[in-house]
């Protein structure tokens, strides 16, 4: 990062996103002056932080605070973020932006696959990181489709509306990142959409598309080795072909 601010005061006053309450943001990075130039940076754009030293910290504050999102660094000694994100997975469906000092696609890749929202190679500019946790609470907290129908997947069903993912009547953790996917799916079922365009016209992202549509069909799909619902259109990208509305 290129900003030096000094370091914030522990506690600070905060809004929210619009229309929402106040975001809360917990901050895990082993680097103290990271932790603070970032309290400071976001406190100032008004929201709540809290920081963590390490995955075990983290792991603390998790147990007694309810928190919006995740800002989590990758190369931390005992536990990285690879592997705290991992465990988070199993019970916990907060978003997740993964710091890395590696830029190279393979590990941003990997922090996909383990279930992060989004990553912000290092070093980056805290205007960045800001931009990149509006957009992740945005498709936390905004409905992205028009009243949509909910879609019947087999034993799955997606209600576009609430973002809420189901399999045999119980709900199916999703990150924010695949209910967006879910939901421009569902804007336009049937009909292939391009990875260009499930990736907001980001051809560097292009690839991380395949891992996220990998990860979803890992939810509703009876066999995702042999998709029924989330299909691959050769040349096109891929399509969602629902059942049919769910009454």
């Amino acid at each position: 990062m290129t900003a030096d601010p000094t370091p914030s005061p522990a506690n600070t006053k905060t809004v929210s996103p619009p229309e929402t309450d106040a975001a809360h943001i917990l901050i895990v990075d082993d680097d103290r002056r990271i932790r603070q130039l970032l309290q400071r940076y976001l406190s100032d754009k008004a929201f709540r932080v809290t920081t963590a030293e390490n995955a075990a910290d983290a792991r603390k504050k998790l147990e007694g605070l309810t928190f919006d999102i995740i800002v989590l660094d990758v190369m931390m000694p005992g536990e990285n973020g690879l592997d705290l994100t991992a465990s988070l997975r199993e019970t916990s469906a907060v978003p997740i932006l993964l710091l890395t000092a590696r830029a190279e696609t393979e590990h941003r890749i990997a922090g996909l696959q383990q279930g992060a929202d989004d990553y912000l190679p290092k070093p980056f500019e805290p205007r960045e990181l800001l931009l990149r946790i509006e957009s992740i609470l945005r498709r936390t907290f905004t409905l992205e489709t028009d009243q949509a129908e909910p879609l019947s997947l087999g034993a799955c069903s997606f209600d576009p509306e609430r973002g809420l993912l189901t399999r045999n009547g119980e709900q199916v953790r999703l990150t924010s990142r695949e209910v967006e996917l879910l939901r421009q799916f569902s804007a336009a079922p049937a009909t292939p959409i391009s990875r260009l365009d499930l990736c907001g016209g980001d051809n560097s992202a292009e690839r991380t598309v395949d891992v996220q549509i990998n990860r979803l069909r890992q939810k509703i799909e009876p066999n995702p080795k042999n998709p029924l619902y989330l299909q691959t259109v050769r040349g096109q990208g891929y399509v969602l072909m629902p059942d049919k509305p769910v009454a």
